[in-house]
């Protein structure tokens, strides 16, 4: 079993800069790799960010130069560094863990990010 937990979401204006952390508990050795998503009402779930165990990261075409992702392995967190904030990147974001064996996908709570003047 994996626990992870989000903060650090708000309202913030565009062209403004949010952090995101996910803090993981539990069985963290399983975890193959990390990554973050976002949803909106009404649209299906939406891979952001991925990073490997050996930190290798990638980006969805939309955030690429904007969002950074990064891992802490002696906090046992994840972050997003999330710059020149859009209104289109408002979402719910959620923190992910993959565990390739028995193919488990963990879940955090979510956090809101709304991008607004």
């Amino acid at each position: 079993q994996v626990q992870l937990v989000e903060s650090g979401g708000g309202l913030v204006q565009p062209g403004g800069s949010l952090r995101l952390s996910c803090v993981a508990s539990g069985s963290i050795s399983s975890i193959n790799h990390m990554a973050w998503y976002r949803q909106v009402p009404g649209k299906e779930r939406e891979l952001v960010a991925s990073i490997t165990r050996r930190g290798l990261a990638g980006y969805v075409d939309s955030v690429k130069g904007r969002f950074t992702i990064s891992r802490d392995s002696a906090k046992n967190t994840m972050y997003l560094q999330m710059n020149s904030l859009k209104p289109e990147d408002t979402a719910v974001y959620y923190c992910n863990a993959f565990i390739a064996d028995g193919s488990i996908n963990y879940w955090g709570q979510g956090t809101q990010v709304t991008v607004s003047s």
